[in-house]
C-alpha cells in the first residue's frame, strides 16, 4: 500500500500542472474567444518605448536583487565567496529556474555545479539552495498578506467569491508564518524537520532576508506592470495582487515557465480593466525580457565558464569536426539537460505564436510551386512542429536519444518553414541558433525510447499507428480547408468562425498525436542482470576482481562497461566505479542513477577514485574520504597511503545513517 501511495505522489505534480494547463485551455477558449491575432499585433506595436526601456530596467534590477539571495546564502552557509562569483551563479541558476517552473525553482543543479568548484562542500550547498528557495516564498507571504488585507476583490478567482473575512483570515496566516519564522531564528536558531535539525539564520538575517525577498517580488511585478497602458481603476497594488496569484498558479503547474498557467491567470485578472490584447501584449514582452533573454544569456555565460575550467587541453580536443561533438563531454550535469529543455521548450513556444510575433508571411520571392506548398502550411505546420517541440523538450528532460536527434530535425524544419516566408528572418535565426546550441550535447541524451527498446510490441505499435494516422488527417484537412491556410493549430480550435466539426476534428487530431508522441518517445525502462556466475565472468574479464557479493550489474549504453551493485535499504550502492572501457564507464553510471531512480532508491558509490568524482558531483553526490577501515573519514587531510584515493559518495546528510553500519564488512577481504 505505501509502495502504491508513493507511486502516486510521483505523480501527482505531473497531473496537477497538465490539468491546469487543460483549464487555462479551457478558460482562454470560453472567455476570450473573440481573441484575435491582429489586434495583438497592433496592441504589441502601441507599447511606448518608454515602457519598453522601463521595463527592461526593472528586469536588470530584478536579476540584481536576486544575486542577494545566493550573496546571504553563502554567509548563512558559512562560506566566504566574492560577489562577482555569487551573481554569477544567481543568475545562471534563477535564470534556468524560471524557464522550469516549480521542479527547478532553486536552480540547484547550477549551485552545486558551481559552488562545488569554489570550496564549498556538499552540505553547505544545500544550505546556499534551501536559503534561497526559502526567501522567495517569504516576500511573496509578507505582500500576499498585504494584498489580503487591503484588496482582497483583486486576487483573480477567489477575490469576488470568498467574503473578506476569509481572504483576512488567509493574509493573517501568512503574516503569521513570517513572525513565526523570525521569531524562531531568534529564540531556537535550530528546529527538527521530518527528522532532520535545520539551523536557522539569526533574527537580524531573517528580518533581512525578509525585507530583500518583499522587495524582489515587488520589483519582478514592476516589470509587467511597466507595459502596461494607463487604466483608471489599475493601481499598482491591485496589479500586485493578480500578479502574484497569477505566479503562484503557474508555479504550482510545474510547466516551464508556468506557460499557459500563468497567462491565462493574468488574462482573467486583468480583463476587467483592459483589453485582452493589450495583456497579451505585455505577456509576450515580459517572458521576452524576463525568460527567453536571460535563458540564453545565462547559457553562453555557463558554457564559457565550462571552458575555462576545462583549460587547454578542451581546445584542443576541441579543434576540428570531431572536436565539436567532444565539446558536449565537458561534463554531464543536470544543468546541461535543464538548459536545453529550456531551449527547446521556448523554441516550441515561439512557433506555436508565430502568428503573433511575425504576422503577414509572403511568398513570392521563392519558387512559384515551392511558394505554394509553403503558402498553404501557413503558419499551421509550424505551430505544429511547436506543440511538438514542447513534447520534445519532456523527453530530452528524461535524457532520450531520439529525441534529441528528433528535436534537431524539427528545428531545422521549422527555420526552412519560417525562413521560406521571407519575413522576420530573426525567426529562423533563432531556430538554427537553438539547433546549434543543442547540437554538441549529443553524449548527454544517452537513454533509449521505448521505441527502440527491444522488439515493436503492441504497447508501442499503437501509439505508432496512432501517430502516422494523425499526422495524415492534418496533412489531408490543411490543403483543402481555408481556415488553416493562415492560421495555428490552436486558432482554428479557439476560433468562433471555424465550423464546430472542423474544431474538433483538429483538436482530436492534435491530442492523439502529442499522446502518441510521448508514448513513444519516453525512455525504456533501465535493464539489470542478476549476480550470477556468468555475471562474475565478465566482471573478471574487463580486468577488476569480482565482489563477494552484489545482487546484480548494469550496463554502459554500448553495454561494455559494467558497475555491480547492491540494494541496501533505500540506497543502491555501486561496489566501485564501473569497469571496462573508458568510453562507456559514464553512462554506466548514469545508467545507475537511472536504475535507482526507477525503483525510488538514492544511488551511491563505496570505494570511488578520484577521476570519476567530477561525474558523480554532477549527479549531485558527496564525496566522503575512506579511512583503511572503509569508514569515512572526519578530516579529508587524514586520507593517505594506499587507502587515500578511495571515497564513498553519496547523499550524506540521508544516507549515511544506513551506509555506516554496513560499510565494514564490505572492507573484509
Amino acid at each position: 500500500m505505501n509502495d502504491t501511495l508513493k507511486k502516486i505522489l510521483r505523480h501527482v505534480p505531473a497531473v496537477l500542472g497538465v490539468a491546469l494547463l487543460f483549464g487555462a485551455i479551457y478558460v482562454v477558449q470560453k472567455e476570450f474567444r473573440s481573441l484575435k491575432v491582429a489586434d495583438i499585433s497592433r496592441a504589441l506595436h502601441a507599447i511606448p518605448t518608454v515602457a519598453l526601456v522601463a521595463s527592461f530596467v526593472w528586469t536588470v534590477l530584478s536579476y540584481f536583487i536576486l544575486t542577494f539571495y545566493d550573496r546571504l546564502g553563502t554567509i548563512y552557509a558559512g562560506k566566504k565567496v566574492s560577489y562577482g562569483k555569487v551573481a554569477f551563479a544567481s543568475f545562471c541558476a534563477y535564470s534556468l529556474a524560471h524557464n522550469l517552473g516549480f521542479a527547478a525553482v532553486s536552480g540547484a543543479a547550477v549551485r552545486y555545479r558551481l559552488y562545488a568548484h569554489w570550496g564549498l562542500t556538499p552540505l553547505q550547498i544545500g544550505k546556499v539552495v534551501a536559503f534561497c528557495s526559502l526567501t522567495f516564498g517569504l516576500g511573496g507571504m509578507v505582500l500576499g498578506g498585504i494584498i489580503l488585507f487591503t484588496e482582497p476583490q483583486a486576487v483573480p478567482f477567489f477575490g469576488d467569491k470568498f467574503p473578506p473575512s476569509a481572504m483576512y483570515a488567509i493574509g493573517a496566516v501568512l503574516w503569521v508564518i513570517v513572525i513565526a519564522y523570525i521569531t524562531l531564528s531568534r529564540c531556537l536558531g535550530v528546529i527538527k524537520v521530518m527528522g532532520h535539525e535545520v539551523e536557522l539564520p539569526g533574527w537580524r538575517m531573517a528580518i533581512l532576508q525578509v525585507l530583500l525577498a518583499t522587495v524582489d517580488v515587488a520589483v519582478t511585478a514592476a516589470i509587467f506592470h511597466a507595459l502596461l497602458p494607463p487604466t483608471p481603476g489599475m493601481t499598482y497594488l491591485r496589479f500586485l495582487g493578480v500578479y502574484l496569484a497569477s505566479y503562484t498558479a503557474g508555479l504550482a503547474a510545474n510547466l516551464p515557465g508556468g506557460l499557459g498557467v500563468f497567462d491565462t491567470a493574468m488574462l482573467l485578472g486583468l480583463s476587467p480593466y483592459m483589453e485582452p490584447p493589450q495583456i497579451v501584449g505585455a505577456i509576450v514582452v515580459f517572458r521576452l525580457y524576463y525568460y527567453i533573454i536571460p535563458l540564453f544569456l545565462a547559457g553562453a555565460l555557463f558554457a564559457g565558464n565550462e571552458i575555462l575550467l576545462r583549460g587547454r587541453g578542451l581546445l584542443k580536443r576541441a579543434s576540428g569536426l570531431r572536436g565539436v561533438q567532444a565539446i558536449g563531454r565537458w561534463s554531464e550535469p543536470d544543468f546541461v539537460v535543464a538548459a536545453v529543455t529550456g531551449v527547446v521548450a521556448l523554441s516550441g513556444t515561439l512557433l506555436l505564436s508565430i502568428g503573433v510575433l511575425a504576422p503577414g508571411s509572403d511568398f513570392s520571392w521563392i519558387d512559384p510551386d515551392f511558394a505554394d506548398v509553403v503558402n498553404q502550411a501557413g503558419d499551421f505546420v509550424p505551430s505544429l512542429i511547436g506543440v511538438a517541440l514542447l513534447v520534445m523538450a519532456a523527453a530530452l528532460a528524461q535524457r532520450v536519444n531520439l529525441a534529441w536527434i528528433a528535436t534537431l530535425v524539427l528545428l531545422l524544419l521549422g527555420a526552412a518553414f519560417t525562413l521560406a516566408q521571407g519575413q522576420n528572418l530573426w525567426v529562423p535565426a533563432v531556430l538554427v541558433l537553438a539547433a546549434g546550441v543543442i547540437a554538441p550535447f549529443h553524449q548527454a541524451f544517452y537513454r533509449h525510447a521505448r521505441l527502440l527498446s527491444g522488439k515493436l510490441q503492441a504497447g508501442t505499435a499503437v501509439p505508432l499507428l496512432t501517430l502516422v494516422a494523425c499526422v495524415l488527417a492534418l496533412a489531408s484537412f490543411e490543403p483543402h480547408v481555408r481556415w488553416l491556410d493562415s492560421n495555428s493549430w490552436w486558432q482554428v480550435i479557439l476560433s468562433r468562425d471555424v465550423p464546430n466539426s472542423l474544431r474538433a476534428s483538429v483538436a482530436l487530431a492534435v491530442g492523439l498525436a502529442l499522446v502518441a508522441l510521448w508514448r513513444l518517445l519516453r525512455p525504456g525502462r533501465v535493464r539489470w542482470a542478476a549476480w550470477t556466475e556468468e555475471a562474475r565472468r565478465r566482471y573478471a574479464s574487463l580486468g577488476a576482481e569480482p565482489p563477494a557479493q552484489a545482487d546484480g550489474i548494469v550496463c554502459g549504453e554500448a553495454d561494455r562497461a559494467v558497475i555491480a551493485f547492491r540494494r541496501v535499504g533505500p540506497v543502491m550502492l555501486a561496489l566501485g566505479d564501473p569497469v571496462g572501457p573508458e568510453s562507456d564507464r559514464v553512462s554506466a553510471v548514469w545508467r545507475l542513477r537511472d536504475l535507482a531512480q526507477q525503483e525510488g532508491l538514492d544511488p551511491a558509490v563505496w570505494r570511488a577514485r578520484r577521476n570519476l568524482l567530477t561525474v558523480y558531483g554532477d549527479l549531485g553526490l558527496a564525496a566522503l574520504p575512506l579511512g583503511p577501515d572503509g569508514l569515512p573519514l572526519a578530516d579529508a587531510e587524514d586520507a593517505e597511503g594506499p587507502h587515500a584515493d578511495r571515497y564513498l559518495v553519496c547523499v550524506a546528510e540521508r544516507d549515511l545513517p544506513t551506509l555506516l553500519p554496513l560499510l565494514p564488512a564490505l572492507a573484509e577481504p
